[in-house]
């Protein structure tokens, strides 16, 4: 995703010189040809992740699109205070991109894992939040969040995710991608699970049980028409995110299914519990440590049919 994101950036920003990349000092094997070509649109910040969202402010109210760019929770939590202050509250043109969602930098440990930044960016005022699935979706969403006038968040994987969809798909903020039908029940995912997502519906597909599957790529503003649509085709719902349970995908799929008024809906989140990751390992080995690969869905999705 990372490599998507850049390529089209750059690509974007040849046409437009109000794009601008402000980075927090790293990430330098994947932006040095941003750097190298457009030098006049590109700003090293150092490792100081508030001024580096301040001055992206600035540069945004003086007529630029600003793009800020950092590992995981950096751009985020770190410098919480200047992006409510300084972005959502003056409506900036800034895009806060968050290389390594979830638990991509896996043996860095939990200073460099972004599993409450969800959470945090959505309940800001203004701030539209998108979690693409696969390269693809990446590519598209860096497109949309260009043409949005507004504070976005961008998550991203750290690279190497597989592609899903074709180059064609209809991308569009805040309306989910259908990737595939189902009867039985229904996978709501958001970010670079969407591929573990697929993987576990095939091998249900074997039990002769269909899911629905939806890329909830945009978390703010949800899809609300996509989300009842799935409670009432399927009888489960199932949110699948890398990221805490409490005030994510998971969450705003559940506010939205208590105030619809639809009745009983059999709903689950699947994501982290509310505790720090206590282990160390790559983000493979951290997600089937936390019942977040194929495996460990499949295993989620079983024990609640077992209840049935």
């Amino acid at each position: 995703m990372r490599a998507a994101f850049i390529k089209t950036l750059f690509e974007m920003a040849q046409k437009d010189k109000r794009i601008m990349l402000v980075v927090g000092d790293l990430g330098f094997g994947v932006v040095t040809p941003f750097m190298e070509q457009l030098p006049a649109q590109f700003i090293n910040a150092g490792v100081a992740e508030q001024n580096m969202t301040g001055m992206a402010a600035g540069i945004a109210l003086s007529g630029k699109i600003v793009f800020t760019y950092s590992i995981a929770n950096f751009p985020t939590i770190r410098c919480l205070e200047q992006v409510r202050n300084d972005i959502c509250y003056h409506k900036a043109d800034v895009k806060i991109v968050s290389v390594g969602g979830g638990m991509s930098y896996g043996s860095l440990g939990i200073t460099h894992h972004a599993t409450e930044d969800i959470a945090i960016m959505r309940s800001l005022p203004n701030m539209v939040v998108v979690a693409p699935g696969d390269p693809i979706e990446a590519g598209l969403a860096t497109r949309a969040v260009v043409e949005h006038s507004g504070p976005c968040y961008l998550r991203l994987g750290r690279d190497g995710e597989p592609i899903v969809h074709p180059p064609d798909v209809d991308f569009r903020l805040g309306k989910a991608i259908l990737v595939q039908d189902g009867k039985d029940l229904t996978f709501i995912v958001t970010g670079a699970l969407l591929p573990e997502a697929i993987a576990a519906a095939d091998s249900l597909r074997e039990r002769k049980i269909t899911a629905r599957i939806l890329s909830m790529h945009t978390v703010k503003p949800l899809d609300r028409e996509a989300v009842l649509t799935a409670a009432r085709k399927t009888p489960l719902v199932f949110t699948v995110e890398e990221h805490s349970i409490i005030g994510g995908l998971g969450g705003a799929v559940a506010e939205i299914l208590m105030e619809a008024d639809l009745g009983y809906v059999r709903f689950k989140r699947i994501g982290l519990n509310d505790a720090f990751c206590n282990k160390v390992g790559d983000q493979n080995y951290l997600r089937a440590e936390y019942g977040l690969d194929t495996h460990g869905i499949l295993r989620t999705v079983e024990s609640v049919l077992d209840e049935t």
